[in-house]
């Protein structure tokens, strides 16, 4: 089955891969042979190839909505939705990656000028890998706490100085650049800096032992007055700090909802695959009612996540005045059904999903990741609720 039901949900799941491009504008048959049956090996050693990442990269996978002028697919944002929900079926680790990388490319994009949008986009798009730092031990969605700075250099040279600490940063360990979204000098303005991993002064460190998406990395990043010259700061920076989050988070929130459409399209097809084969009492296990309301539940869940995102890619693709808003109930809708979904997968195949390696149980510790990053779901619940009393 793909793109309707279940998508493909890779070697994983079912042990096949799937063919043309299942509405991607990509060959996902090709990304289904370079991936394998790695996701497993890979979560339990918290790494992904990073080579693997490079050539996914140089293919446009990580940010295939970067234009063909930069070098990139140029896909839609429903291509790219399709896209992300196909890798976050086969390793939502993986996928992860793919969002902060087309994070970084969409801040790039939106906030760049014309010699950075070549530079940076053409490095984005033929290998070299990024993260994005947002996040701070004490500011996470609280934009007030945030203490990075980027402040001119007291020397006279032009250069910039970057200062500060950002935490749970997914995909450090693989960058090459650093996206550090700080405070401009000491004005309530942002900039978002492009700032090299190798530089003299960024020390990363990962977070042991995460909960899911392990194979992401999750790191610590300390700037100690990292110095980089003027042209690495997008724009020349003093953008407000909101804009310069809600460019990058909604980015990162489409990319989220779409993935738990891929781990609940992974879930479902295990599901349904261990329902038609394992007998209990004569039959299928699957002839069972109360087996039979768990597939249900999959696929209702399956279809109205696939739903609010593909209505949440459309606004995107309009540049619709509400596209932020859509991109948060995406991510909500989709992230809290892909946490009951992998719960519910793991409870069909009982002790089958029960071991560590998974798909189903890699997809129950990786869907509750996705209520919590890029705005947990209450913060989620807080803005759709003032949209609703400011707006309806």
């Amino acid at each position: 089955m793909s793109g309707g039901a279940t998508g493909t949900a890779g070697a994983g799941a079912t042990g096949t891969a799937a063919t043309g491009t299942g509405g991607t504008g990509f060959d996902t048959a090709a990304i289904d042979a370079l991936v394998g049956d790695g996701p497993a090996a890979w979560d339990a050693a918290g790494r992904i190839p990073v080579e693997l990442l490079r050539e996914l990269g140089a293919m446009g996978v990580l940010c295939a909505e970067v234009p063909a002028r930069f070098g990139g697919p140029g896909r839609t944002g429903q291509e790219n939705g399709e896209l992300t929900a196909h890798v976050g079926a086969l390793c939502s680790s993986l996928r992860s990656v793919m969002t902060v990388q087309g994070i970084a490319a969409a801040v790039v994009r939106r906030f760049g000028d014309r010699e950075q949008r070549r530079r940076y986009l053409g490095q984005l798009t033929s290998g070299r890998l990024a993260c994005v730092g947002f996040s701070e031990p004490g500011a996470g969605s609280d934009l007030s706490g945030m203490t990075t700075r980027i402040r001119p250099a007291e020397d006279g040279s032009g250069d910039l100085i970057v200062s500060g600490e950002k935490m749970w940063i997914t995909g450090a360990a693989y960058a090459d650049l650093v996206m550090v979204v700080g405070r401009y000098g000491d004005g309530p303005d942002g900039a978002a800096a492009m700032v090299p991993t190798d530089a003299p002064g960024v020390r990363i460190e990962p977070v042991a032992a995460p909960l899911g998406c392990r194979a992401a990395t999750h790191c610590r990043i300390v700037l100690d007055d990292v110095r980089i010259p003027a042209d690495a700061v997008l724009g020349g920076g003093r953008q407000p700090l909101a804009l310069l989050f809600t460019v990058g988070l909604s980015y990162g929130r489409m990319s989220v909802a779409w993935g738990c459409v891929g781990i609940l399209r992974a879930c479902l097809t295990a599901a349904v695959g261990d329902a038609r084969t394992r007998e209990q009492g004569g039959g299928p296990i699957g002839e069972h009612q109360l087996v039979a309301r768990h597939i249900a539940e999959l696929y209702t869940s399956e279809r109205i996540a696939t739903q609010v995102c593909r209505h949440a890619a459309e606004q995107w693709d309009r540049t619709a005045p509400d596209a932020a808003v859509t991109a948060v109930l995406a991510k909500q809708v989709a992230a809290t059904h892909a946490t009951r979904g992998a719960a519910t997968a793991v409870q069909v195949l009982a002790s089958r999903g029960f071991t560590d390696g998974h798909v189903v149980a890699r997809a129950y510790r990786d869907a509750k990741a996705m209520e919590l990053i890029e705005g947990s779901t209450e913060i989620s619940q807080l803005i759709l609720a003032r949209h609703a009393l400011d707006r309806l």
